[in-house]
């Protein structure tokens, strides 16, 4: 039952998904009409740094559950 639910959401989503645009009108164009790319290389770089930090949350407290159950075992 699991697997066929896993399955069908999995399905779902591979068809359903659509893209998304994730700066607003204004950013795009500064960040397209420069020169150098700098700003716009820092932009990414910024939102890289940004998305990584719950991750690094997550696997931090996902890690100390398991030494917590670990030690109980």
């Amino acid at each position: 039952m699991k697997k066929s639910v896993f399955i069908i959401i999995l399905i779902l989503s591979i068809f359903f998904s659509q893209d998304a645009e994730a700066q607003c009108a204004m950013c795009r164009a500064v960040l397209e009409s420069e020169e150098g790319q700098s700003t716009a290389e820092g932009v990414n770089n910024g939102i890289v740094y940004l998305m990584a930090i719950p991750y690094l949350v997550v696997a931090g407290i996902g890690y100390a559950i398991y030494r917590k159950f670990r030690k109980e075992a």
